[in-house]
């Protein structure tokens, strides 16, 4: 599973963005294959062209890569994390960045580790200065905050690209439902309008069974019972058509919701 395969990747990056620019924290996306998924946000010198740009920095700072977890310490001094992104408890990439200071730096210190990677150390100092001093506590607090914001990004994402295809068929079912519920309506009305003729139909019979006397006495019993059922058929549909009417709110409310996005 890749990242790329479920999710628009520009929303990564606005959130990656908008989390550097906010804490002075570098930070970059990286895929399981090691591929950057995002562009590199509030990279120092320092670390890019400087440390990683000599040998043997690049060594040690590949192995920190390699090696760290959470929020840690790199072999220059600065404070870098690395955050999973998981999916249904499976990782699909990672977060990984910091480049900053948790206190003021020593510059004798960093002038000797310049000398070790072969750097001139007054470029080194230089560039030194340009990276960000933020509190321990605060770069571990703010990633721990972009992991939870980048992980709950992720799974909604993946979430409704995997439900996609099941919320189409929903919306395909709500709209067969409203079909059949018309052509309920429909039905019901026919059979309510043949109701109420047979009432008239019952009606006319016992008037003309009571002319007839005792001749039209069976007569006037049938047409009691067709009166009676028709009258109960007239209830019934009526029961039908507040039922229907219910249904017809709900499935409305449903269809309201998909044209809205809230499903």
């Amino acid at each position: 599973m890749e990242l790329k395969d479920f999710m628009d990747l520009s929303k990564l990056q606005k959130i990656q963005d908008k989390f550097s620019d906010s804490t002075g924290l570098a930070a970059i996306a990286v895929g399981m294959n090691g591929e950057y998924l995002t562009e590199g946000s509030n990279f120092t010198d320092f670390c890019m062209k400087y440390t990683r740009g000599s040998m043997e920095g690049n060594r040690r700072c590949v192995k920190c890569d390699n090696e760290g977890d959470g929020t840690y310490f790199c072999h220059a001094g600065l404070m870098d994390f690395s955050i999973d992104i998981t999916v249904n408890g499976e990782k699909v990439g990672s977060v990984i960045g910091g480049q900053v200071l948790p206190t003021p730096p020593d510059e004798e210190k960093f002038r000797k580790t310049a000398q070790e990677l072969g750097i001139d150390p007054d470029q080194y100092v230089q560039a030194l200065r340009k990276v960000p001093v933020r509190s321990e506590s605060m770069i571990r607090s703010s990633a721990e905050l972009l992991s939870i914001v980048v992980n709950q990004l992720v799974n909604l994402e993946y979430f409704k690209h995997s439900n996609a295809g099941r919320l189409n068929t929903l919306q395909e079912e709500i709209n067969h439902s409203t079909e059949l519920i018309q052509a309920i309506n429909d039905n019901t009305s026919h059979l309510k309008t043949i109701a109420n003729r047979q009432k008239i139909l019952s009606l006319n019979a016992s008037i003309e069974a009571a002319r007839s006397g005792e001749a039209g006495v069976g007569f006037a019993v049938v047409a009691k019972s067709m009166q009676d059922l028709s009258s109960q058929s007239a209830v019934i549909y009526n029961d039908i058509e507040k039922s229907v009417a219910e249904i017809t709110k709900s499935t409305s409310k449903l269809s309201a919701l998909f044209e809205e996005g809230s499903l």
